[in-house]
């Protein structure tokens, strides 16, 4: 199966959007995706916000984003966007690095007003970056995202099942990639 990155751009420790992506990937893993999981707040500051491209973190971050063959984004939605700390990584990665990339654009917020911040902010961006393949994406409310006192999510029914269904559609369109490069190649 296809190498997938997870990358979350909260810059909260206990977030809820890492939490949801961490979910996700243990359905990706489960069905045979190779997932590997990138929480841009790990990067050092200074390296971000001073544009520091041959920082070794960055080096090793652009390398994972080249090496992957799916990319699962996610994000907090503040101010109707996504969230800064992920912008200043996109900023980082070369204009292309999403190019032969299949991506699933996924967002967090408070409230409902915010629901079109992954097709007004986010996939413009990934378009530009050259994603092949953008999936439909999923917003999840945060009042939809349980943690228990030992750090387990749970998703309220309706979106665990919405996001259920917009992961497998993830799944299989990287399937269906690897299936065309290899009748192709």
């Amino acid at each position: 199966m296809a190498t997938v990155l997870s990358v979350s751009g909260s810059p909260s420790a206990t977030s809820r959007t890492a939490r949801l992506l961490r979910h996700l990937d243990a359905r990706l893993a489960a069905q045979g995706h190779e997932v590997i999981p990138l929480d841009v707040r790990t990067l050092p500051a200074e390296a971000l916000l001073g544009a520091d491209f041959r920082h070794p973190a960055v080096v090793r971050a652009t390398a994972l984003v080249e090496q992957a063959e799916g990319i699962v984004v996610g994000t907090p939605v503040y101010k109707a966007a996504y969230s800064g700390l992920l912008k200043s990584l996109l900023d980082l990665l070369p204009q292309y690095a999403l190019a032969g990339k299949t991506v699933l654009p996924l967002a967090t917020g408070g409230s409902t007003a915010h629901v079109l911040a992954i097709d007004y902010a986010l996939r413009p961006v990934l378009s530009s970056m050259g994603a092949t393949h953008i999936v439909p994406g999923w917003f999840t409310l945060d009042k939809d995202l349980t943690v228990t006192d030992d750090g387990t999510l749970t998703v309220a029914p309706g979106p665990a099942e919405a996001l259920a269904q917009v992961t497998d559609q993830f799944s299989a369109a990287l399937s269906g990639r690897r299936a065309l490069l290899a009748a192709t190649g």
